[in-house]
């Protein structure tokens, strides 16, 4: 048999053991508090947001109350305040107009001077077409193109062109316009020769190639001519054939080109040259890569340089001539400051009479009250005038106390106001 304490011992251990439950309950416990804290952050900015709401408009609902109380008790000064805001609204409005004028002025002023600052900065491609004039007098016919305006040959002096700038390579071509007739066919081939000749008449390039026309067969041009009779006929189409051919290709450099001699010469064993209509040279050149870039964004660049400069004459508008340009802003606020000191008169009027009417409330409550206590220490006089000394003293030191209450009294209330 165990003993009393043992079975108490044995017992409380029993009562003290953990349910099979409580990891169950504690699991619960900790999946609703997890749940609990993910709905709290989620739905943590929503709350706020509500908050905010909630506070602003309890503010404004305070602020328009606040107002119509200051326009219950100030119809004056709100009437002036509503004429100076008209006032201010119209200056407001000139000057407005006044600035839109300005800005306008400066943006069409800013993209004329970012294009011509784009212009100055950006190569135009050469493109020249003229017409040659071969001399038929001569041997070999001859004709000269001046591409750099004037120089060696008096011929140069005549018509000037726009030189190559240096850097750009160009190329030329040689355009004939030559009848389909039997003699061309019988010559066939001829050479075409091409100088580049500097400023002091150098020969800096040069080019010869042979050229003759296209050979058609006899069946080819008969059928041709049969359907195009009507249009040959009306002058509509011509029996001609145009050649191009490129004579020169050359990088413009020191020293500068001149212009560009183009000579014909029959082939061997002939004396004999080709009959022309009429020849025409073409002159193109090409861009280095970083300026054909430049060329090739000119617009884009011109919209960019136009706003840098907007901005820059903004700037130096707003710092160097805004007197000249905005003259309502010294008046407006001079204006400012006098209706602000104006508004705050009747203000500061109403505070001072309120303080008036204040003081003189608390003088004759006082005064009234003086004399409500005079008269009841009269009364206690009379009637304890046959008492003793001691009830005398008594009496008196009870009015002094009473006296120095009152004037306690009367320094609070004052404090107070």
């Amino acid at each position: 048999m165990l003993s009393s304490p043992e079975m108490e011992e044995k017992e409380a251990e029993v009562v003290e053991a953990p349910k099979p439950a409580d990891w169950f309950n504690t699991l619960v416990s900790l999946q609703a508090d997890l749940l609990y804290n993910c709905f709290t952050t989620l739905s943590s900015p929503f709350f706020t947001l509500l908050w905010a709401a909630f506070e602003s408009y309890r503010r404004a609902e305070e602020t328009t109350a606040n107002v119509e109380t200051v326009v219950q008790k100030l119809p004056s000064s709100i009437t002036h305040g509503s004429t100076v805001l008209v006032k201010r609204v119209g200056l407001g409005l000139v000057g407005a107009a006044q600035m839109c004028m300005v800005l306008v002025f400066l943006m069409v002023l800013a993209a004329f001077v970012g294009i011509w600052l784009v212009q100055l900065w950006a190569e135009e491609p050469v493109f020249v077409r003229e017409k040659l004039f071969f001399d038929y007098t001569e041997v070999n016919p001859t004709a000269v193109f001046c591409a750099g305006g004037g120089g060696f040959d008096g011929s140069c002096y005549r018509k000037k062109q726009m030189g190559v700038p240096v850097g750009h390579t160009f190329h030329v071509y040689l355009l004939l316009l030559m009848p389909e007739s039997d003699f061309n066919r019988e010559i066939g081939m001829f050479q075409l020769n091409a100088e580049l000749l500097s400023i002091n008449g150098d020969v800096i390039g040069e080019s010869s190639q042979p050229v003759m026309l296209r050979f058609t067969s006899l069946p080819l041009r008969l059928a041709r001519t049969f359907f195009m009779a009507i249009p040959l006929l009306l002058g509509i189409s011509s029996e001609t054939q145009k050649v191009k051919i490129e004579i020169l290709r050359y990088k413009e450099e020191y020293p500068r080109s001149e212009a560009v001699r183009v000579t014909l010469a029959p082939r061997a064993g002939t004396l004999s040259l080709p009959q022309l209509y009429e020849a025409e040279i073409i002159m193109n050149s090409q861009l280095p890569w970083s300026k054909q870039l430049v060329h090739n964004w000119k617009w884009t660049l011109s919209v960019w340089t136009s706003l840098y400069v907007y901005m820059f004459f903004l700037i130096l508008l707003v710092g160097c001539f805004r007197q000249l340009f905005f003259p309502f802003t010294a008046s407006a606020g001079v204006e400012r400051d006098a209706s602000v000191e104006e508004l705050r008169e009747p203000v500061m009027g109403g505070r001072r009479n309120d303080r008036v009417e204040v003081s003189d409330l608390m003088s004759k409550w006082q005064h009234s009250r003086r004399k409500r206590k005079a008269i009841f220490l009269n009364k206690g006089v009379s009637e304890i005038a046959g008492s003793s000394a001691s009830s005398m003293s008594l009496t008196r030191e009870d009015k002094s106390a009473v006296i120095e209450e009152d004037v306690g009294d009367s320094e609070s209330v004052c404090l107070g106001g």
